[in-house]
């Protein structure tokens, strides 16, 4: 353990000058005895604590806790100790096709211990508690050990931590990958492109223009490079869904220059009537993206053109303080409220175009950017959901918190060629705060005597407590950058459960890659496919090949 310290350490010194020696290959042998260890010492240590007056206490609406937690209760007058008392909670229960369905948790009688705040972490009795529903409740003491008040009482799961290895891949990572993107490129609602030029709104997801379209569009440049035989077929589908993006994007000398819609017909989220007219600012990345890809693949630089643009608009649209705001009127450009953007989408696609292909005019707004994300959503943990489909409106802070914020921000961060110490803690607490409150190494038994969870799985937001692809791909990319950046075993092994899952839950016969992992008993997975979630388990598996150096 001594030399596995002195090795993290070194890796964080180095990291503060320049990352371009990363680990670029997978481990060649993971000792789980060493890193379960690890993990479980690590589940010890509270992320970011309120009570040592930095953080402020995010976890008000927290539901599960792997990293022992710490809670903002009252001190109370003349209170000489605390007794903290943890019991099984045997109400706990879950929904199955609308069916209430009891709970299995582990038993164990109850544990207590006391502390002379009233805000202590749980960590002295954390590893004494098995997974399972929980009740804790905190009680004032006098000097005599009596009860004074109740200052606190909390209901959570307390969840399983990482313990490797998992179910390994049931096929080769880059195999698993060319038959999700070939399911993609063959489906029924792909068709339209090359027939029409239009979507076929029979996939009604088609409605979130910007994101679902420019799944199309990526999914069928990977197919072109993977799959020669295809690639007439593929180019030609991507380039007729990018056609119709640009037809739909705004004139280039209005407010929004260049970019397409969030919300096309009135399906789903696209109807509200919050959503009329509006974008959600930073689904134009997407299309940035998407445009890069076609132009890696076709080499027409129309589209390099109209990827350049949208992210000019985007530096237009900049506030001066660095942020933006999370949602815009299409026709003015103007906020339609005072909410702020999450940044990661649009500091990942500055930076792509920096890294990859050398072009410097972003890099103002990305260093702004940044700042505006360290000293506001990052130093608060308010790492907020900004979906197309959930409101923003009247959400309190940290009420809505997910993953699909905070990973791909931390993945971000280890990406860049340079990063300094802080930045690699943030990226750390990032991931942590992912697993802690959205990953599930296991799940518990129900009453009806399975596990509704396919784990190891990824929960998308609090908002939407189901695991989906695309969040296990966050959080596992967010891991596999944070050991490129350092070489941390550990982060590698768990980006490899998750990976090693996708592969499992892929249907053998057709690469579906099922976009919720939970059970429900009942056939809806299928009829429901995200294609940019699909999209985003594809390229993490094609990035777990690269490591692994498969052919």
């Amino acid at each position: 353990m001594k030399t596995f310290i002195l090795f993290a350490t070194l890796c964080v010194v180095l990291s503060t000058t320049n990352l371009s020696a990363r680990y670029t290959t997978a481990p060649k042998n993971l000792d789980y005895n060493e890193l379960n260890a690890q993990a479980q010492n690590e589940y010890l240590k509270p992320i970011r604590p309120g009570y040592d007056k930095k953080n402020p206490y995010w976890n008000n609406f927290s539901f599960k806790f792997t990293y022992a937690p710490a809670f903002d209760f009252e001190t109370v007058k003349g209170a000489k100790s605390y007794r903290y008392t943890i019991t099984e909670n045997p109400e706990a229960t879950e929904k199955i096709n609308k069916k209430v369905v009891k709970i299995i948790n582990n038993k164990f009688s109850p544990i207590s211990f006391t502390a002379s705040t009233p805000n202590s972490s749980l960590a002295p009795v954390w590893n004494k508690i098995p997974a399972a529903n929980v009740i804790l409740k905190v009680d004032a003491l006098d000097s005599k050990g009596n009860v004074i008040k109740t200052v606190g009482e909390r209901k959570f799961l307390r969840d399983y931590g990482f313990c490797g290895p998992y179910n390994n891949a049931v096929r080769p990572y880059k195999e698993a990958a060319i038959k999700g993107m070939l399911y993609i490129h063959n489906m029924e609602e792909m068709k339209c492109w090359i027939d029409s030029g239009v979507p076929n709104m029979n996939y009604a997801h088609y409605t979130y223009a910007n994101k679902i379209i420019s799944a199309v569009i990526s999914n069928e440049v990977l197919v072109a490079k993977y799959v020669p035989s295809e690639r007439e077929k593929a180019i030609k589908t991507a380039e007729a869904a990018a056609a119709f993006l640009v037809k739909l994007s705004q004139p280039a000398n209005s407010p929004m220059a260049y970019f397409p819609p969030t919300y096309y017909k009135n399906l789903i989220a696209s109807k509200r009537a919050e959503n009329q007219g509006a974008v959600m600012t930073m689904d134009a990345v997407f299309v940035i993206n998407a445009f890069l890809d076609l132009y890696d693949a076709t080499h027409q630089q129309k589209y390099f053109d109209f990827a350049v643009n949208i992210a000019r608009t985007y530096k237009k649209l900049q506030n001066a303080d660095g942020s933006f705001p999370i949602k815009t009127y299409i026709a003015t450009g103007k906020p339609t409220n005072e909410r702020k953007a999450m940044l990661h989408g649009i500091c990942q696609a500055s930076l792509r175009l920096l890294q990859d292909y050398n072009v410097t005019e972003f890099e103002d707004m990305r260093k702004k950017a940044e700042i505006w994300m360290h000293n506001g959503a990052v130093k608060s943990f308010d790492m907020t959901g900004q979906f197309e489909d959930v409101t923003v409106n009247g959400i309190k802070p940290y009420e809505n918190l997910t993953n699909s914020t905070a990973a791909p921000y931390a993945n971000y961060l280890c990406s860049k060629k340079t990063i300094t110490e802080e930045e690699l803690q943030d990226a750390r607490d990032l991931l942590r705060l992912s697993e802690d409150q959205f990953t599930y190494w296991n799940f518990l038994y129900n009453e009806w005597g399975f596990r509704r969870f396919n784990t190891p799985c990824v929960i998308e937001q609090y908002k939407y407590k189901t695991p989906v692809d695309a969040s296990a791909s966050n959080v596992s990319g967010g891991f596999l950058a944070y050991y490129k950046a350092t070489g941390d075993k550990l982060a590698f092994a768990k980006a490899k459960a998750l990976i090693d899952n996708m592969t499992i839950q892929q249907i053998h016969k057709n690469g579906y890659q099922p976009t919720t992992w939970d059970v429900s008993i009942k056939k809806t997975n299928e009829l429901s496919i995200w294609l940019n979630c699909a999209l985003s388990a594809t390229k993490r598996m094609l990035e777990m090949s690269e490591l692994m150096q498969e052919k």
